[in-house]
């Protein structure tokens, strides 16, 4: 089974683009961050031709996220739980019936940004980790394979920038930020991507400023988080960097990991 999770940045802007890597990369679960659409505008329709269900959890022009897949969920859950005076549309969990009769979940999120690191923003952006925090602690007692995918907005190391000093004072890369990631990795999440590869310049994210694709000035901030359960299964793990040359690219790439969730 291929996963992948991809912030596109822009569902009506980057259809082409998606319906041309629905179509080459072929994942059985794609997870979509900042489709900037609400639901019922989704572009349903072209998707369900390539033969995926679609699932939305949506806002008008900002924020809002997608489960696609080939195999129709058994349960949908929209909303990250913890605040319910949350209006941003940044979390959706599906789960699917995998062999030996047991579940698969995915949750597909959008961590916020947290810029500009001295307004409400970044206070947010911590608290809404905290919450993702105890979300996990929850879902990893089931002990059933777990894959927390999405954007998380998160610098991990030094080695997942080009430059650490250009992203010292970014909420991206701060100590606070980087210290929450590592307290859910501490619960026994497993990084899909570090797990396989410890390649400098591994990158998710181009900005679209200053040459920052051809000069490869690029960060590592999208993730596919794994419980026991589903990292036991992982057979490999790897970054579609080609789409980012590809026209009206997104500044995002997927990033795709393979499962053998055979009995």
């Amino acid at each position: 089974m291929k996963i992948a999770t991809w912030n596109i940045n822009g569902i009506k802007a980057r259809i082409d683009n998606l319906r041309q890597w629905l179509t080459d990369s072929s994942p059985d679960i794609a997870c979509l961050q900042e489709i900037k659409s609400v639901d019922e505008g989704f572009p349903r329709a072209e998707i369900e031709a390539l033969g995926y269900h679609v699932e939305t959890h949506g806002q008008k022009g900002f924020n809002g996220v997608a489960i696609l897949s080939k195999q129709v969920p058994d349960a949908v859950m929209r909303g990250l739980p913890g605040d319910d005076a949350d209006e941003q549309s940044r979390f959706i969990e599906a789960t699917f019936s995998i062999a030996g009769g047991r579940n698969l979940r995915v949750g597909c999120l959008y961590l916020p940004n947290g810029n500009p690191i001295d307004t409400e923003k970044y206070p947010y952006k911590l608290a809404w980790m905290e919450r993702l925090h105890a979300f996990a602690v929850g879902r990893l007692a089931l002990e059933e394979p777990l894959i927390l995918a999405g954007d998380y907005n998160v610098i991990p190391e030094p080695q997942d920038c080009f430059d650490p000093k250009v992203w010292a004072n970014d909420a991206l890369y701060l100590p606070q930020t980087r210290q929450a990631f590592r307290r859910l990795e501490n619960l026994g999440l497993t990084d899909a991507l570090r797990a396989t590869s410890d390649a400098a310049k591994l990158y998710t994210f181009w900005d679209y400023q200053a040459g920052a694709w051809p000069k490869n000035n690029g960060i590592r901030i999208d993730h596919l988080m794994l419980s026991a359960e589903a990292a036991d299964r992982m057979t490999s793990a790897s970054v579609e960097k080609h789409v980012r040359a590809w026209e009206k690219p997104s500044d995002h790439v997927p990033v795709v990991a393979h499962f053998d969730f055979a009995a």
